[in-house]
């Protein structure tokens, strides 16, 4: 019964405190495509995503009610960096939801415009001042979305003559700041912090920690988990920090009896870990966090909520075949081309046995090769060759007849041979071997798993047409080395070898794509064919331990197409990354790409891809 009351309190009193509109909230996942499309058509900068940002402390006052239900303490406002715009996961501010879809359009607009107006030491009010004025300007369509959001915010703020006199005035700039934005120069002082202005920009937005470590740190946890995985698909980026492992066997600190009562400040004590079973109460607490400590203590999780985070394994070297290669990188902050800034190895598995093709795949590989086949040109009698099938009548009947006429000539080609014609293509595929390809699909499957299926089926099919391709897997560690691993160049033959050395392939590090893409194109660049396809296989964006993660790899990347484009290369990218949609398009163009949503339907699709892309 106690249980019951306190229960039906908490609701109660949550329910009064809460000045939002929930009936009305408009959710990011909603509009995501929307604004992405809006921003860049303000535009905005076509290498930045738009993301759902993490709550941050609420400093204002807060009502009797909202310190009586604990509520209010956290708040959702937008803000934008170099890698990302950031908005609220969903906005209900408004009793009704055009006004919060209106208010989505509106702190995406000031997004766009938000790198125009320098950020420096500006005061806060005065920055979102400009940001309007300039927003107003450029895009005078949006004025009456505009006042249809003050008119409605403004109601929803503290009544002036409630508040204290410095916080009055305080109060009574914002809201001439808000009806007339450009008129306040400077914001007065007040004892108590300034209420939320859900129609601004953030004040002083957290900056979030980069993912470092060493490599010898970051093993392969994934194959040990079998329980709950949950992506948090509107979670924004966490500052972290790296703790060691606690001790679970040093036990308490000894302490007087009389002093344990009266312990007020924090201790940092060494205590024993538990692994949480509740999926949605381990969500809730990493959605309650300002900053997560991290430690690893080498125990198979019962439940994971999956960050977004690419650890590297540590595994064994193969064969290195050359003493490397040196490729430039662009770095977009510096707009500049760094040379020599990377370090190829180029390197093949040495312990990859012969093998024949998966039994598991016999079926769909007869299946596809026949239909491949359809695609290869009719065979033709190719004459006058050094060695063939059988001997070439004309070559042997001239030869005889320049013989018997004196001329001097020299024994052979006078052979001919039946093989396929010549379709003028040639293919390099590239394959994303990082460490997140060790991820579980399902129980039975890891994305690696679907990877190696689609480089045994895509060489069945292509040599069943007689197109001439190449296979290449890569995983990075930095800039040096980047590890490319030959499985099939364009002069072998495609054999039990080359499936020897699929069958070995296996997750490395991380995604440095644009040194991939490079290498690949100086591979294909070689190739006389009049068409050449440059296949990228990926499972996401790309990422390193260094600055590459986030915008600076993203642009990278994107140079790095556009130079194989210029090569006269056709590049397409081939991922299973959900978010595919929001970096692809400004990396290879809108039609240059295609997300796989179903992993396990890659295998089969990479063959008719390839066929629609060659025909």
């Amino acid at each position: 019964m106690e249980e019951w009351v306190g229960e039906l309190w908490h609701k109660m009193i949550t329910r009064v405190a809460d000045t939002r509109y929930p009936q009305a909230a408009v959710r990011l996942t909603q509009m995501q495509t929307t604004l992405g499309v809006f921003f860049r058509a303000l535009g905005g900068d076509g290498g930045l995503q738009i993301e759902a940002v993490d709550a941050t402390a609420n400093p204002a006052r807060r009502s009797l009610m909202q310190k009586l239900a604990g509520a209010n303490t956290r708040i959702h406002l937008a803000w934008r960096d170099e890698r990302a715009l950031r908005l609220p996961p969903s906005v209900a501010w408004f009793d009704h939801s055009e006004l919060n879809r209106d208010l989505y359009f509106w702190l995406t607009a000031l997004g766009a415009c938000a790198d125009t107006v320098a950020s420096g030491d500006d005061d806060w009010v005065c920055r979102n001042q400009q940001l309007t004025l300039l927003v107003l300007q450029r895009y005078p369509g949006l004025a009456g979305r505009y006042l249809r959001l003050v008119t409605e915010h403004l109601q929803q703020r503290p009544d002036i003559k409630s508040l204290p006199a410095d916080d009055a005035a305080v109060e009574r700039a914002i809201q001439q700041a808000l009806h007339k934005p450009g008129s306040v120069d400077q914001l007065p002082a007040g004892k108590h912090p300034v209420q939320t202005v859900p129609l601004w920009l953030h004040p002083d937005p957290p900056i979030a920690a980069a993912t470092t470590g060493n490599a010898a740190e970051r093993e392969n946890t994934s194959k040990q988990h079998r329980g709950d995985m949950r992506e948090l698909d509107d979670i924004g980026r966490r500052q972290a920090e790296k703790v060691d492992e606690p001790e679970n066997n040093r036990g308490l600190v000894t302490v007087r009896m009389e002093n344990i009562f009266t312990m007020g400040e924090f201790i940092n004590v060494d205590r024993g870990s538990e692994d949480e079973d509740d999926i949605d109460r381990a969500e809730s607490v990493a959605r309650d966090l300002d900053k997560l400590a991290i430690s690893r203590n080498g125990k198979a999780a019962k439940a994971t909520l999956k960050f977004d985070l690419d650890l590297p394994s540590a595994s064994e070297d193969d064969t290195v075949l050359n003493d490397g290669l040196r490729l430039p990188e662009w770095d977009w902050k510096k707009q500049q081309l760094l040379s020599d800034h990377c370090r190829v190895i180029l390197m093949r598995a040495d312990e990859a046995e012969p093998c024949a093709l998966p039994p598991h795949l016999s079926r769909t590989a007869k299946k596809l090769r026949n239909q491949f086949q359809a695609l290869a040109p009719a065979k033709v009698w190719h004459r006058a060759q050094a060695e063939g099938q059988d001997i070439d009548l004309d070559a042997y009947l001239r030869f005889v007849t320049d013989r018997k006429a004196g001329h001097r000539v020299a024994t052979g080609n006078l052979y001919r041979e039946l093989r396929s014609g010549d379709r003028d293509l040639s293919c390099l595929l590239l394959a994303d071997l990082s460490l997140s390809t060790d991820t579980w699909i399902d129980d039975d499957h890891r994305i690696i798993d679907v990877i190696r299926d689609s480089l045994f089926l895509f060489g069945e099919c292509l040599h069943a047409t007689g197109d001439r391709f190449s296979l290449y897997g890569f995983s990075t560690r930095k800039r040096d080395p980047i590890r490319v691993h030959a499985i099939k160049n364009f002069d072998e033959h495609y054999d039990a070898t080359i499936r020897g050395r699929i069958n070995a392939v296996k997750p490395g590090y991380y995604t440095r794509l644009g040194a991939g893409i490079r290498f690949a194109t100086r591979e294909l660049i070689n190739e006389g064919s009049g068409k050449r396809l440059l296949l990228v296989l990926t499972d996401g964006k790309p990422n390193d331990l260094d600055q590459y993660e986030g915008r600076y790899g993203i642009e990278d990347t994107r140079q790095a197409v556009i130079t194989a484009r210029q090569a006269g290369l056709l590049p397409f990218c081939v991922t299973i990354d959900r978010k595919g949609n929001d970096y692809l398009p400004h990396i290879f163009g809108k039609g240059d790409y295609v997300v796989i949503h179903d992993p396990k339907k890659l295998p089969k699709e990479l063959p008719h891809l390839y066929a629609l892309l060659t025909q």
